[in-house]
């Protein structure tokens, strides 16, 4: 019998990739609320390490890039983020698999603080911090709405939204808070969120980008051997003169014979490669 990929109420299922991202952010939130409260100074302290801050991360604290999402205070902020990883989640690790949904959501995770980092060099805009699970929601919902984007969501499960709408809704209300909050690095990097998720998934969630990376690859190694194949036939041929004989090489790295020692129906090359 088929597993049933949902609950009686419509609700997705709690397994995979979402369900190890969804604990760890859970138990870290714990865990930064029990020191909040015994220890404030150690939960001051976890926090700047696992936050992303590009003074920090200027000093060699690069993990930052990866780790920055587990942090959260908020929690209203964290609930909304957690909830767009469960309810979308699911969907994208069952269409591209368990191993790629780790890839895709580690690679968003860094190119979105990456992005919001490269920002605060201005040292005008996108300074502050980042944390929580928004900038990786965000590139969840857009990868949702780019494999299926004519399918309507659910929303506060009485209404349902096209999931286009939804992502112009998000944009707008992040922009605007972008604006109110003079681009502070939170919202710099829940906005690049967006972006990560459509160079995520041209580059390595369609089959025509696999398929082009792919020619790219065996046509950079293809030259990469002819080149080889070139530079090892100028080398011989310096090698022979130094030995007073006189060899020749065409522009593909192929020996061409003397005239009088020509084959293969007067062909330059005495061989066929």
């Amino acid at each position: 019998m088929p597993r049933r990929s949902t609950t009686e109420f419509g609700l997705p299922p709690f397994v995979g990739a979402v369900r190890q991202i969804i604990i760890a952010s859970i138990a870290t939130y714990v865990v930064i609320l029990l020191l909040e409260a015994f220890a404030p100074s150690y939960a001051v302290l976890l926090t700047q390490v696992g936050s992303l801050d590009p003074t920090t991360v200027r000093s060699g604290w690069v993990w930052q890039f990866i780790t920055y999402p587990f942090m959260s205070m908020d929690p209203w902020k964290f609930l909304v983020s957690l909830s767009g990883i469960y309810f979308l989640g699911p969907s994208i690790e069952g269409s591209i698999g368990y191993g790629k949904f780790w890839r895709f959501f580690f690679g968003t995770v860094a190119i979105s603080g990456i992005i919001g980092f490269l920002l605060s060099l201005t040292g005008i805009i996108a300074q502050g911090s980042a944390f929580s699970m928004i900038a990786p929601a965000n590139a969840i919902l857009m990868v949702f709405y780019l494999l299926a984007p004519d399918a309507p969501i659910m929303a506060f499960f009485v209404l349902q939204i096209p999931v286009k709408w939804l992502v112009l809704i998000f944009v707008a209300l992040e922009t605007a808070y972008l604006l109110l909050s003079h681009f502070h690095l939170f919202y710099c990097v829940a906005l690049a969120g967006f972006g990560a998720g459509y160079i995520w998934y041209t580059l390595f969630l369609t089959r025509r980008s696999a398929v082009g990376i792919s020619e790219k690859y065996f046509s950079f190694r293809n030259s990469y051997y002819r080149w080889k194949r070139r530079r090892a036939a100028r080398k011989f041929e310096v090698y022979m003169r130094d030995r007073n004989q006189t060899v020749h090489f065409d522009e593909h790295g192929n020996y061409v014979p003397p005239d009088d020692d020509k084959k293969n129906g007067g062909s330059k090359s005495g061989w066929v490669n």
